[in-house]
């Protein structure tokens, strides 16, 4: 589990075929610290680490992916030098300053806009259809890993508002319209729609 609360910025170091799809991924955590096969939440998509090393300018990770993470998530469109939000797993005793995050990507949403707000940043987007009745205004979603709070909805459209913090130790920063992203819908609004849907029956 984590909370959406992005710990670093990692960078794609190299990329490789073998069999399913093998990253290495440059971070600044520690690699003493984190266990072989410890889940580490990449821009929104929970991955095992595999290979961990320090090296003399920097650290890395390794994870793999199949193809079924590459076709359901923006992993597919990573290439070497692309910037991803990291989390690492969340213990029991942390802070949970976001929500809860799975880091199972629900969906593929498109940025659709963004508009200076002050020294913040408004971001629209579009959701899949079959994910938007999950999307309430002052409800939480994780986009890119990022626990954000919904501010408006309308239909499959939906506006989060970043502050200065949050486009610096992100990869928001760097957004455009026309970008991918991953969604996480909140896993309370999917029990609540679950269980409106049983009580229709």
């Amino acid at each position: 589990m984590f909370t959406g609360l992005v710990t670093d910025i990692g960078e794609i170091l190299e990329i490789r075929q073998q069999g399913d799809t093998w990253l290495k991924i440059g971070c600044s955590y520690d690699p003493e610290t984190i266990a072989e096969g410890a889940s580490i939440c990449c821009s929104g998509a929970c991955l095992t680490a595999l290979e961990r090393v320090r090296e003399q300018d920097r650290s890395w990770f390794s994870v793999e992916a199949s193809q079924e993470t590459l076709d359901k998530t923006t992993l597919g469109t990573w290439q070497v030098g692309t910037r991803i939000n990291l989390e690492r797993s969340l213990c029991l005793g942390d802070e949970l300053g976001g929500h809860l995050v799975s880091g199972h990507v629900d969906g593929l949403g498109t940025i659709t806009a963004i508009e200076p707000e002050g020294a913040s940043k408004r971001f629209s987007f579009k959701a899949p259809d079959d994910l938007a009745r999950f999307i309430a205004p002052k409800g939480s979603i994780a986009l890119n890993g990022t626990s954000l709070t919904v501010n408006e909805v309308s239909g499959a459209e939906f506006g989060v508002n970043l502050i200065p913090h949050s486009l610096e130790v992100t990869t928001w920063g760097n957004a455009a319209v026309g970008d991918q992203v991953n969604i996480e819908i909140d896993m309370l609004a999917r029990y609540v729609a679950r269980l409106a849907e049983f009580q229709k029956a």
